[in-house]
């Protein structure tokens, strides 16, 4: 799978209603380009000097379906728009490991609260 990462940093002029705006043409574009096999997006919880304000993570088969995603047209007119709204804008393209199959040792810390009745 390739892992499609995007960071945001908005411009200080932009609302509360553009990001809500924005975060629902996100939320449509899996309903009309069939080669998101998986999106998430959201706003940054968690404040500091070098955070982005939004983050993007999507999920597409190969880099032939990631590269028909960047040029669809629906795709085309929502990144528009976040080139309005944004200051800067990172991305990420990488072939996701399979985290399942690690192993780790289990500590103190790991101890889920079930085992603990």
């Amino acid at each position: 799978m390739i892992n499609h990462v995007v960071l945001m940093k908005f411009k200080p002029q932009t609302s509360q209603a553009d990001i809500d705006d924005l975060e629902k043409e996100l939320d449509d574009l899996p309903n009309k380009i069939i080669q998101i096999h998986s999106y998430e997006f959201g706003r940054n919880l968690v404040r500091s000097d070098r955070s982005y304000d939004f983050a993007l993570v999507s999920l597409f088969a190969n880099l032939q379906t990631l590269d028909q995603y960047r040029n669809h047209p629906r795709h085309l007119k929502v990144l528009k728009k976040i080139r309005q709204l944004c200051d800067d804008i990172v991305t990420a393209d990488f072939e996701g490991s399979d985290a399942g199959s690690t192993t780790i040792e289990r500590s103190a810390w790991d101890i889920s609260p079930l085992s603990k009745i």
